[in-house]
């Protein structure tokens, strides 16, 4: 059955209207089942777990400070040695778990050659960290 005027002149169009009632009944429908399965996914076991403490374990890394003077001069800690014993010092050092750092002080106008005899040095022994002490108030 048809509804409309009694007019038969007028063209008969397609009315496009979007039909609410389905989507409401599926939006009704997952509603429900959110409602019954929202209290079952809150569900938990209880286990006893370990407390731990919040305190940091500071511990300062050993290292060995290799100071170089601008004339190539070598100090171990402080105290002078020659090039050639480095190779046994570094040994030494490679053997102590855990390795100790290198910290490499270098004058500033140390040649690049002699620090890198002695990174040479200690790369072929083993010794893998490696570091330069610089000073940064000279900086330019």
């Amino acid at each position: 059955m048809s509804f409309g005027s009694f007019n038969a002149q007028q063209t008969h169009s397609v009315k496009a209207e979007i039909n609410m009632v389905p989507l409401v009944d599926v939006m009704l429908v997952l509603l429900v089942i959110f409602i019954i399965t929202a209290p079952l996914l809150t569900h938990s076991v209880k286990i006893d777990l370990p407390k731990v403490s919040n305190t940091p374990n500071i511990s300062k890394p050993e290292y060995v400070e290799l100071s170089i003077r601008e004339n190539g001069d070598l100090f171990w800690n402080g105290k002078p040695i020659a090039l050639e014993l480095l190779a046994a010092r570094f040994a030494d050092e490679v053997k102590k778990q855990p390795q100790p750092e290198l910290h490499i002080r270098a004058d500033r106008l140390t040649h690049y050659e002699k620090v890198a005899q002695v990174m040479s040095v200690a790369a072929k022994v083993g010794l893998v960290k490696i570091g330069f002490v610089t000073d940064p108030s000279h900086s330019h």
